[in-house]
């Protein structure tokens, strides 16, 4: 299962990866499988100033629905167009093509609260 170093992780399985103060947020590879086939992901919150762990959207597998939370408070700028297209490259790329969000954040300290790729690795294997 690949857990990239260079981001952080949250309790929820989303990711952050964290560039000045904008950010790209996703699902990780351990959340993908989890869920199995994605097939559709709805995120109404352009524009939105989100709290941290505050709903930003959901994603549809084959089996489930789950809530989508945003790791750090902030805007929601962008929403990867491609998840709308093709929700698969979720699955194929979580940590690449398949991000879902671009925010601004707010406060770049509060990533001080979102686990390493060690103490996400070792939650999900315990």
């Amino acid at each position: 299962m690949n857990i990239p170093s260079d981001l952080h992780y949250t309790n929820d399985h989303e990711w952050i990866k964290i560039n000045g103060n904008t950010a790209l947020v996703g699902i990780t590879d351990f959340a993908q499988g989890e869920l199995g086939d994605i097939v559709f992901v709805e995120i109404e919150t352009l524009g939105s100033h989100l709290g941290k762990g505050s709903t930003f959207g959901t994603i549809e597998a084959v089996k489930t629905v789950s809530d989508l939370f945003i790791p750090l408070s902030g805007k929601v700028l962008e929403i990867n167009s491609k998840i709308n297209e093709s929700p698969e490259v979720i699955n194929k790329d979580p940590y690449g093509a398949g991000w879902l969000i671009k925010m601004e954040v707010d406060d770049p300290s509060e990533v001080s609260g979102l686990m390493d790729a060690k103490a996400y690795a070792a939650m999900i294997n315990a």
